[in-house]
């Protein structure tokens, strides 16, 4: 127990030393402030969330915001961009395990995004060991050795580091205040920030995050408000804090312009978010018929929905004079088939061509092997630090609500109910056992993608969708299926891990109700 001159903050688990001079007095000082400053707010935008959802399962779709018209429509520019962020064309994203870092910091990309949310488990170890290992690798202290003795460590020109926290919708279960979970954003970005703001300010860079699973501006606003506060407890400047914000919510597209002008004095731009746009998207018009999507692997950058989104996002970002970051093509290397290593690796090119052509300012890759591909193509394409100036005809390209909310067509397949039930497994079995980024058949799998395929399930099965072999989607075909890979991966797992697994597929498939996410129900299983 921790007592603050207002109310006292526990902490329910061991801390290890290095740990604890992360939490140190004056740390959890400073989370506690930001808690209270900020927790009931939280709490009203999330109670505002389920409101909205009710509106659109009644038929109220999304649409630009009259009440905003004003700043869509005003000329208006965000801060000017710091000078190591002008050039973003190949960031780097994974977890936050010791490893990785070092060697995302040594990948050749201008940017690595640690990420505390997609890409990692939420275990307490992981999330505390790696504040430990972010403070290091800003220090220059952080190396690794491995079992087999290999020494890692950080070369003399590094990436430019930013940081993704957990979402609005997480709490921190192992810190409490007043009683109640912190949320993961305040924890995650506080501790952070705390702890390395300073020391990146003063190494010429600064403090930079990436802020997920925005669903309006109003959210914006609040990150907004906990940066000022955060800046103005340490003494650092206003606007020294720099973030980019993730559109990967169908609701956050329709307030692009709106985030940017919350966040007008902290914005580093946005990013398209491709793999949560398609989850949100199922997701927000889970309850509507007419919203129904095909097989995942049908639904690709090139449909409309999709381009629209990408066209609205650059369009919006490049008259704010700011980046547009493209998004993660989920191939990884494949080492021992060289001729299907060629053929992914040949779809990331395309996917950078594809990206770079449509006039983003950079994009992400999940391997360091394939920085290199990225940085080849925007480097032929983008001979500049960005393309912010090249500016499309906003008036003739306009994006209207209807290109935003076309749903794609496509079949049904029993291959593709298949692979869903299959990876959602593996993956979620694996994130139980505290590793949140997983290579499956040859494709890097995260929190998100996970997203995708339990959440078409769930909606095939409320449908009971027609197959292409004519059968319908029924709680009784989802479960003989689920059986079966759940046999087939004994041995793999731990049984509990595996068992705890199939249960919690298997509820977040069949139930009623749609289950917001994935992370929030199994959460409560992690240590």
């Amino acid at each position: 127990m921790f007592a603050t001159q207002e109310k006292p903050i526990q902490i329910n688990a061991p801390l290890t030393d290095a740990q604890q001079s992360i939490l140190s007095e004056e740390a959890i000082r400073f989370l506690g402030k930001l808690a209270h400053a900020f927790e009931p707010r939280r709490r009203q935008l999330l109670a505002a969330r389920r409101v909205r959802q009710q509106g659109i399962d009644a038929g109220a779709m999304p649409e630009f915001l009259p009440s905003t018209a004003h700043i869509r429509q005003s000329d208006w520019q965000v801060a000017p961009i710091p000078a190591d962020l002008l050039d973003r064309r190949v960031e780097i994203t994974g977890p936050v395990e010791r490893k990785m870092i070092i060697n995302a910091l040594n990948s050749g990309a201008s940017v690595f995004m640690a990420d505390f949310e997609d890409s990692n488990s939420p275990t307490w170890s992981n999330v505390m060991d790696g504040q430990v290992n972010l403070r290091d690798a800003v220090r220059g202290t952080i190396t690794y050795t491995s079992p087999e003795g290999k020494r890692y460590e950080v070369c003399e020109t590094p990436a430019v580091l930013m940081v993704r926290p957990r979402g609005w919708h997480l709490v921190e279960k192992h810190f409490l205040v007043d009683g109640e979970p912190i949320s993961a954003s305040l924890f995650d970005f506080g501790l952070f920030f705390f702890h390395n703001a300073k020391d990146l300010i003063s190494h010429g860079t600064g403090p930079y995050f990436y802020l997920p699973k925005l669903e309006s501006h109003l959210e914006a606003r609040l990150w907004n408000d906990v940066f000022l506060l955060a800046q103005q407890e340490l003494g650092i400047s206003s606007g020294t804090i720099r973030a980019t914000v993730l559109i990967e919510t169908i609701l956050a597209a329709f307030e692009m312009d709106e985030i940017l002008w919350e966040l007008r004095e902290h914005s580093a731009g946005l990013n398209c978010g491709r793999w949560d746009y398609i989850f949100s998207f199922i997701k927000k018009f889970g309850n509507l018929p007419g919203f129904v999507l095909p097989d995942r692997a049908q639904v690709g950058m090139d449909r409309h929905f999709l381009r629209s989104y990408v066209d609205l996002l650059i369009q919006t970002c490049h008259r704010r004079g700011i980046h547009a970051m493209g998004g993660m093509a989920a191939q990884i290397p494949i080492k021992n088939d060289p001729e299907a290593n060629r053929a992914a690796l040949e779809k990331v090119r395309q996917d950078k061509l594809r990206e770079v052509w449509a006039g983003h300012d950079g994009t992400w890759v999940a391997h360091p092997a394939l920085v290199s591909i990225a940085r080849e193509v925007f480097d032929t394409y983008m001979p500049f630090p960005n393309q912010i100036e090249k500016k499309a005809a906003i008036e003739s390209n306009a994006v209207a609500p209807s290109d935003l909310l076309t749903v794609p067509n496509g079949e049904i397949t029993h291959e593709g109910l298949n692979r869903n039930i299959d990876v959602g497994l593996q993956y979620l079995a694996t994130w139980l056992c505290g590793n949140g980024c997983v290579p499956i058949y040859h494709l890097m799998e995260d929190a998100a993608t996970a997203e995708i395929s339990r959440a078409q399930v769930w909606q095939w099965i409320k449908f009971a969708a027609r197959l292409s072999d004519a059968q319908r989607v029924t709680p009784a075909m989802v479960r003989k299926i689920l059986q079966h890979h759940g046999e087939r991966l004994s041995g793999q797992f731990p049984p509990r891990m595996l068992s705890l697994a199939c249960r919690l597929f298997e509820q977040m498939t069949t139930s009623p109700e749609f289950p917001e996410f994935l992370t929030l129900s199994a959460y409560e299983f992690l240590d």
